[in-house]
């Protein structure tokens, strides 16, 4: 709990508190009256962060309600700012640059040559997003994503990672010059860096979330069994007595026979009824709700090494650009003008060139006809029917097939 103290230790003291730090970890604030009124704290208040708590002290954890009361405080301060990565030293670019574009790109439909490179600075824009999932449990998370402005490239979990590492050890706080900025080039569009990342976060957030998906798939899986083997069991002990009574009847039936007949024939209707309100009690206890929310953002001015490619497709030329990152020791994936751009393998169209991940230039699931999603859109140029957008399977959202399949 080092970091939630110092954090909130740093957060105190610049709403006017007096922070004082006891053992085992924790804090003696005395508060002003306005904190003390937005939080519901005493003038003097001991707060907890580990698992051994100070004598009389408050704990406070990532549990409960914490975390929303200290961003009430914070508002909109700190949610976006600006910073420039200074290196300790200059780093050289690669010795083999070829081999690194070779790992980076992977172009299925066309080639590629280099052209040039030289040393410069760009502008990337790295976003925290956090999640909530909401089933039968709640899971929580924070995903981060980036993206270069110079170059248009989505930056990828990893290399975002490492860049904030990068910023992590420099413990100094550098402001970008004039000159960075200019050299940086022109600041982003909100328009466009929403339409290049929607996919990106959406594939991020389901991939953190798999593993919660996989033990609401099995508790599903087992509610569902056990559901099915509960109301099979009484369905078929009905329908054993039903044969066993019109098997003792004979030929001849009764009118105690055909009564009798009936309530266990009623019987069996209303064990189904019941089996199916469960079912639906199940599609409704297990249904994924996600919402996912923009929490924070960094600007950063970082050094790169930038590399000029010539794509050529049967006759169409084009130039892209893509950055080594000296800071991460890693190259940029390319530009992706359709997709995430979270992978590597790119097809480049026939009409204007679009780079675009393998599902943007697929065949209509309709007519047949491929066609560059970056040109014209979802709909297909031939039988204009909108591409519908295929979910990876075992989405717990669409569970009604695997239920109903258990009857």
């Amino acid at each position: 709990m080092g970091a939630l103290r110092e954090f909130v230790a740093d957060l105190l003291d610049g709403e006017g508190a007096v922070v004082e730090p006891v053992e085992p970890d924790g804090l003696d604030v005395l508060a002003p009256e306005a904190l003390r009124t937005a939080l519901g704290w005493p003038e003097l208040a001991r707060l907890g962060f580990g698992a051994q708590l100070p004598p009389d002290a408050m704990p406070i954890g990532l549990e409960g309600d914490w975390l929303e009361r200290f961003g009430a405080l914070l508002g909109d301060r700190g949610r976006l700012a600006e910073r420039q990565l200074v290196l300790p030293a200059a780093a050289a670019a690669p010795s083999d640059p070829e081999r690194r574009l070779e790992a980076a790109l992977d172009l299925s439909n066309a080639i590629w040559r280099l052209r040039g490179s030289a040393a410069g600075w760009t502008r990337c824009l790295l976003l925290a997003f956090r999640y909530t999932a909401t089933s039968d449990e709640r899971r929580e998370g924070l995903v981060w994503l980036g993206l270069n402005a110079g170059t248009g490239a989505v930056l990828d979990y990893g290399l975002v990672g490492r860049l904030r590492r990068a910023l992590a050890d420099d413990p100094e706080w550098h402001l970008p010059n004039a000159a960075v900025r200019a050299e940086a080039g022109r600041p982003t569009d909100m328009q466009v860096v929403v339409g290049r990342i929607r996919d990106a976060v959406e594939d991020l957030v389901r991939s953190d979330l798999e593993p919660f998906l996989s033990a609401m798939r099995r508790r599903l899986d087992r509610d569902s069994a056990r559901v099915h083997a509960y109301h099979n069991d009484l369905r078929c002990g009905v329908l054993t007595k039903l044969a066993g009574l019109r098997s003792a009847a004979g030929g001849k039936i009764s009118e105690k026979t055909e009564a009798d007949s009936r309530r266990e024939s009623m019987r069996v209707a209303a064990i189904e009824r019941e089996y199916a309100a469960k079912l639906d009690d199940l599609r409704h206890n297990y249904s994924l709700r996600v919402k996912v929310d923009w929490m924070q953002g960094l600007i950063l001015y970082a050094p790169v090494h930038r590399y000029e490619l010539l794509i050529r497709r049967r006759k169409g030329e084009r130039i892209v650009t893509i950055d080594w990152h000296p800071a991460a020791r890693t190259m940029e994936l390319p530009l992706c003008e359709w997709g995430s751009g979270l992978e590597r393998t790119r097809l480049v169209c026939d009409e204007r060139l679009h780079l675009t991940d393998p599902g943007g230039q697929a065949p209509c699931p309709s007519c047949g006809k491929p066609w560059c999603r970056a040109c014209r859109g979802p709909f297909c140029p031939r039988c204009k029917r909108r591409q519908s957008i295929s979910t990876p399977s075992g989405r717990v959202g669409d569970r009604r097939e695997f239920i109903e399949k258990s009857q």
